[in-house]
C-alpha cells in the first residue's frame, strides 16, 4: 500500500492545489546616496552602485558600507523590522493560502560627506604622537 492510499483524495488534490497557487511575498531595499553613483555593501557583499534596489530574504540588523571616490566612506548598520504578516500564524496565510503577490519594499538614504583634506600640520601632529606611543 503506497504512503497515500489511505488518505481522501479530495484532500490530497486540496492539499496540492493550495501549495501550488500560493502567493508569494517579494521583498526589495532600494539604498539611495547623496551624491548617487556610490558603492553599496550589504553585510560584505557589493550589491550594486546606487541608487540601488536588491532582493532580500530575511529581516534583521544589515551592516552597510557605502564607498565613494571624494567622499568618506560609510560604515553604519539598519535594522528591518518583520512586518505582521511575516508572523505566525499570518505568513501561513499570506505565502501559502493568498493567491496574490506582496511586495515589501523598503528605502534607505544616506548623504555622504566629502572626503576631508588633512592637512601637512596635522599629519606631522599624528606622527609625533604615534612616535611618542611606541617609546
Amino acid at each position: 500500500m503506497g504512503p497515500y492510499m489511505g488518505m481522501n483524495k479530495p484532500l490530497l488534490l486540496f492539499c496540492i492545489l493550495i501549495v501550488g497557487v500560493g502567493g508569494c511575498v517579494e521583498r526589495k531595499l532600494t539604498i539611495n546616496t547623496n551624491p548617487a553613483g556610490a558603492q553599496v555593501f550589504l553585510n560584505d557583499e557589493e550589491i550594486g552602485v546606487s541608487p540601488v534596489t536588491t532582493s532580500f530574504n530575511w529581516y534583521g540588523d544589515y551592516n552597510i558600507t557605502i564607498r565613494k571616490q571624494g567622499c568618506e566612506t560609510l560604515q553604519t548598520h539598519r535594522k528591518l523590522q518583520s512586518p505582521l504578516h511575516d508572523y505566525f500564524p499570518f505568513d501561513f496565510v499570506t505565502q501559502i493560502l493568498y493567491p496574490g503577490r506582496i511586495v515589501d519594499s523598503y528605502e534607505w538614504s544616506f548623504d555622504l560627506k566629502p572626503q576631508r583634506e588633512v592637512g601637512r600640520q596635522e599629519l606631522i601632529q599624528a606622527a609625533e604622537q604615534l612616535s611618542k606611543q611606541g617609546n
